[in-house]
């Protein structure tokens, strides 16, 4: 039975206006249509699990404001975004967003609404105690950043359909004895099928081409309204759709302090396994954002391409060289997997204003799309700022 207040211990206190504890911790796990929580009061054991209407939970937060000089609350990321974190903000809550985990940690293999809120309110203690390995709390974008990534987030679903649909039609075709050439929706390739296919495959197959032609001119819409806000100059080879992706997934470069933060969020740092005399080394943990990994490994391999004197490119030139002549792909992979690393740590030493593109060999263009002008405005000629900081 869902119920919309806990019953408040010292309730005539916070009637009276004196708020009678230091401290109010909140571990909630939240769904759309009900929320468990568990509240630990100052230093004593955390209270039993409550379940709340999203309605009630907030207007119970905002009561316990007035029992404590202070509410923490921590719930984690999920499909729900970031609405409850707003909300419990304008309350005077300190709400911390928190990546979701495996909170059995003692492999039980007993998952519960109850435990996993137990585990976040427990978790939240040691966290505000000073253990910040406690919890890895996630960075809460702007109104404005959070609606610009959505932006290049529905695009990349938006590929992914066309994708889906398209190996859906290939499938069909393959079925019945017959193959599509790449794209083989747009108008005169699925023209040139007519003399080719039966009437009946054509049949099946106008429907999927009907919804990847309304798909494609959705992403022509969406890809030029994402590249007209790149008003600055870019290395050449780094396109303008691929810069306002990092931008947008990134959102903050300033929040990264040093260059082995901003390596670690995109995952692209080698895994370790090592204890006491043995150190052991493996592939990249993925642990990060892989969006933004996606985008960097793509981004890696055209700077060989169109930046031969970046001097990332020129010190591993020699290995690429070598690797390529034995025909070693795993170590080529390596390599460009180090290129895109070193890649994104140099682009945010940049961004920072730690160094310039000359620095580091870096040749810098206006990027070229339809969407653009032709030339970049007069005051964006120098388009990075001027280093204010040593290179790390």
């Amino acid at each position: 039975m869902k119920t919309n207040a806990i019953k408040e211990g010292t309730v005539e206190g916070a009637e009276q206006g004196s708020k009678t504890h230091q401290l109010i911790k909140l571990g909630v796990d939240v769904h759309w249509h009900e929320y468990v929580v568990v509240r630990q009061i100052d230093g004593s054991s955390p209270q039993s699990a409550q379940r709340f209407t999203p309605e009630g939970f907030v207007a119970w937060a905002a009561r316990q404001t007035q029992l404590a000089e202070q509410v923490w609350c921590c719930y984690e990321a999920g499909p729900f975004g970031f609405v409850l974190h707003k909300q419990l903000e304008r309350l005077g809550v300190r709400n911390v967003v928190v990546r979701p985990r495996n909170w059995d940690e003692y492999g039980a293999k007993v998952k519960t609404d109850r435990r996993d809120a137990l585990a976040l309110c427990s978790s939240l203690d040691r966290y505000l105690a000073g253990n910040t390995q406690a919890l890895a709390v996630v960075r809460v974008p702007t109104d404005e950043q959070e609606h610009s990534r959505s932006q290049t987030r529905q695009r990349e679903q938006l590929v992914s359909e066309r994708k889906r649909l398209g190996a859906q039609g290939l499938c069909a075709a393959r079925y019945y004895g017959y193959d599509l050439p790449d794209q083989w929706w747009r108008p005169r390739r699925f023209a040139a099928l007519q003399s080719q296919t039966p009437d009946f495959l054509l049949e099946l197959l106008a429907r999927w081409q009907r919804l990847l032609l309304a798909i494609d001119e959705e992403l022509d819409s969406l890809g030029g309204l994402i590249e007209s806000a790149q008003q600055q100059m870019l290395p050449t080879g780094l396109g303008a759709l691929t810069a306002q992706i990092l931008d947008r997934e990134i959102g903050e470069w300033n929040r990264f302090k040093n260059r082995r933060q901003i390596a670690s969020y995109t995952g692209l740092v080698p895994s370790e396994h090592s204890s006491g005399q043995t150190q052991v080394r493996g592939s990249i943990t993925k642990h990060g954002n892989p969006r933004v990994r996606h985008i960097l490994i793509e981004a890696g391999w055209r700077l060989r391409q169109f930046q031969p004197e970046y001097r990332a490119v020129k010190q591993r030139q020699a290995a690429f060289d070598v690797a390529k002549q034995k025909g070693n792909s795993p170590a080529r992979k390596r390599l460009g997997v180090a290129l895109s690393r070193q890649f994104i740590v140099d682009w945010w030493r940049i961004k920072t204003g730690r160094t310039t593109p000359a620095q580091l060999g870096l040749q810098m263009s206006w990027p070229t799309c339809p969407h653009l002008p032709s030339k970049p405005k007069p005051s964006s000629e120098t388009s990075v700022q001027p280093p204010t900081q040593p290179i790390d």
